[in-house]
């Protein structure tokens, strides 16, 4: 028999607008892709992690998951950092999934999924993978501040 792994299944999407039936229908479309792509069965689902920007905020993605009769997977939603969009990496109105999923795929065998605008998100993947590694953004006198120490246990003594 073979062992059982929980593997992470990412994707992104983005909507067109911030409204509930925008959200869900995009949110449906990128699982629809994920579920065939990787053969996800709700029963084999850990669970699933929703985010979006912050400037989605009309409905919660996971309605799209429940739509889809993941009636017994423990779903959650919450917001990405708020990233300006002056940083290359920053995506308006982008919907992002992380499904843990119990597979004895292994973890090159997984196929992650973009759409829409968050094809962006796959293409600096793909550039990572070739060993073009993203760097920190320059975001002109933003990005050159020191970050403030934090100060530890002997602080106080």
């Amino acid at each position: 028999m073979t062992a059982l792994a929980v593997r992470g299944i990412r994707g992104a999407t983005t909507a067109e607008v911030d409204s509930a039936v925008e959200i869900v229908e995009a949110t449906r479309e990128l699982l629809s892709a994920l579920i065939s792509a990787n053969d996800i069965a709700p029963e084999d689902v850990a669970g699933a992690w929703f985010t979006t920007t912050t400037d989605l905020r009309t409905e919660f993605p996971a309605v799209a998951a429940r739509q889809l009769g993941w009636v017994d997977v423990p779903l959650i939603c919450g917001h990405e950092m708020d990233v300006p969009l002056e940083n290359p990496r920053s995506i308006p109105r982008c919907i992002r999934a992380m499904i843990l999923m119990n597979t004895d795929k292994p973890q090159t065998a997984i196929q992650h999924v973009y759409l829409r605008g968050a094809l962006a998100i796959k293409q600096e993947l793909d550039r990572a993978r070739a060993g073009d590694l993203p760097q920190p953004a320059n975001l002109g006198p933003r990005a050159a501040q020191t970050p403030v120490p934090v100060a530890g246990p002997e602080a106080s003594q």
